[in-house]
């Protein structure tokens, strides 16, 4: 039995750009420059997934904006409008050591140093000064968890663990 590809989205068509083909995507991504260096994209739309060629891209603002191959014009693009880009995890830009991708931690199980469950990883709130997770028992209240080296001490992706010593004043 095959196992079924799994795709991450890395941006939403959001609108057309000028009147040649050309779309604005809103990355989902920390890499908008991964754009820059593709061939192809997956494009989903209503649920179909079909590859597309990038004949052109280029970083405007905060959005990409690219021009495939299979849009000649600007009404040929409007049909893709809402569509998402995706790439399969082998695609996928790699992270330095000790980094993570946000959605390989959501739903891990974390734990206490003596190995007490502390709930499931929520979700993860950007702060600006550090990442905090969110961490709760089925039905219960969340624990907001720093995501701090001192705090993290273990983090086991394909073990869908982590253990976190929180601090006193928690």
């Amino acid at each position: 039995m095959k196992v079924a590809e799994e795709y991450i989205d890395i941006g939403k068509i959001v609108n057309t750009q000028g009147n040649r083909g050309e779309l604005r995507i809103f990355p989902l991504t920390d890499f908008p420059g991964r754009f820059l260096d593709m061939d192809t994209v997956l494009v989903e739309l209503n649920g179909e997934k079909r590859k597309y060629t990038i004949e052109t891209a280029r970083l405007y603002k905060k959005f990409v904006i690219i021009k495939f191959k299979e849009t000649p014009d600007m009404t040929a693009a409007e049909k893709l409008k809402g569509a998402l880009l995706k790439v399969t995890r082998e695609e996928l830009v790699e992270l330095p050591e000790g980094s993570y991708y946000i959605f390989d931690l959501v739903g891990i199980n974390v734990y206490d140093p003596a190995g007490n469950s502390l709930g499931i990883l929520e979700e993860v709130i950007h702060t600006g000064a550090n990442d905090v997770y969110v961490v709760a028992e089925q039905g219960g209240k969340p624990v907001l968890v720093p995501a701090l080296k001192s705090v993290v001490k273990e983090i086991d992706v394909p073990g869908r663990r982590m253990v976190v010593e929180m601090p006193e004043e928690y």
